[in-house]
Parts: structure tokens; C-alpha cells; sequence
């Protein structure tokens, strides 16, 4: 009976360090971790050109607001050619983030001939929200931080339960979605939106 009860603990006691050794180690393979994207405090020869690439988007912001499609057109073009010359070769930063933001770029220039080849203020607005929806991920890529940039939400941008996005240079709402001339609200509707996040990378350094 001794002999029997020894038995039994050997082999549960073999169990155990068998299922140790096979499956008690970490799987080398779960320890990889994506690296985060590095960039360094950018130059300010890329702060100047990024500033003036934003002051672009600012304009067809504003010019949505005044329900003005010709001189959103021109900022839209404006805006591919500034977006075109920003010294991203030359960003302090690893290779997959200056990989990001040239990708980044290139889809906020394609944006922009799409925002042209919209006929109606609807459709523009509707392409200024992916517009938006680009820079905002390039200013997080490259850690522009040449001043402070606010991401705000309009909760009804193209209807009662669609909304839309915009980027802004003041903390005040102008809602470029339902501006100013718009056929219901008229200018009521301005200050519809709310701030969703504030990019201030001149902090985070």
C-alpha cells in the first residue's frame, strides 16, 4: 500500500516538472513589443514649412465657414503644394516615422484634388473631414510643435447624427461644418461643437 501511495506522488511529482519544462516557459515570440515611432524636437526650418502648410488648412476651414467653395478651392491647391515641400527627409526621427508622415502626405495632397473635384459645399465638407482626419494623424506622427493645435467635434456636421471633424488654432469653436449662411440655422449653429483634444507636443520633448 506504501509502495503504491509512493508511487503515485513520483508520478505526480514527474508530471509537474515535465509540464514545466514544455510549457512553463514564456514564449520568447510574445516578449516582441512594436517599437514606438521616435522623433526628436523637430527643426525649426520644419516648423516654419509645417506652420505654413497648417495656415493652408486654416483657410479652407474658414472658407467653409463662409460658405465660400472658390476660395476654398485655392487654399486646397495651396495646400498641396505646401504639404509637398515639408522637409520630411530631414525630420529628427527613426525611418518608420518619416516612412508614416511621407505616407500621411501623400494622402492629404490626394485629399486635396479630391476637395477640388467636388461640385457641392457638401461634398467638399464631407472630403474636408478626411482631409482633417490625415493632418491630424500627421501632426501626432511628426510631433509638430510649432504652436498648439485643437481637434474639435461637431456631433451633426452632416445631419442629425453624423458627425464631423476639424482642426483649429484657437480653442473657440467656428464650426466649419454648418457655418455661418447655413439655409436653416443660418449663423446660430456656429458655436456647435465641442473640443475633443488638444496636440501641444512643445511640452512632450
Amino acid at each position: 500500500m506504501k509502495r503504491a501511495l509512493l508511487l503515485i506522488i513520483i508520478l505526480v511529482i514527474a508530471g509537474v516538472t515535465a509540464y514545466k519544462l514544455f510549457f512553463g516557459k514564456e514564449n520568447p515570440k510574445e516578449e516582441i513589443k512594436e517599437a514606438p515611432l521616435t522623433v526628436n524636437k523637430s527643426s525649426d526650418a520644419f516648423n516654419t514649412s509645417f506652420a505654413g502648410m497648417m495656415s493652408d488648412y486654416f483657410t479652407i476651414k474658414d472658407a467653409l465657414v463662409d460658405w465660400d467653395t472658390a476660395k476654398a478651392n485655392n487654399a486646397a491647391i495651396a495646400l498641396e503644394e505646401s504639404s509637398g515641400k515639408l522637409p520630411v527627409k530631414g525630420l529628427k526621427a527613426d525611418s518608420t516615422a518619416v516612412e508614416t508622415a511621407v505616407n500621411y502626405i501623400q494622402s492629404i495632397q490626394s485629399e486635396t484634388k479630391g476637395f477640388r473635384g467636388e461640385q457641392s459645399i457638401d461634398q467638399k465638407r464631407r472630403s474636408f473631414n478626411m482631409l482633417t482626419s490625415e493632418l491630424y494623424d500627421l501632426i501626432r506622427t511628426v510631433r509638430f510643435d510649432g504652436q498648439v493645435v485643437y481637434h474639435v467635434r461637431c456631433p451633426m456636421a452632416f445631419g442629425d447624427s453624423a458627425e464631423g471633424y476639424w482642426l483649429s488654432a484657437q480653442a473657440k469653436i467656428v464650426n466649419p461644418y454648418l457655418g455661418n449662411k447655413h439655409p436653416t440655422y443660418k449663423a446660430k449653429m456656429i458655436g456647435c461643437g465641442e473640443l475633443v483634444d488638444s496636440l501641444d507636443f512643445s511640452k512632450k520633448q
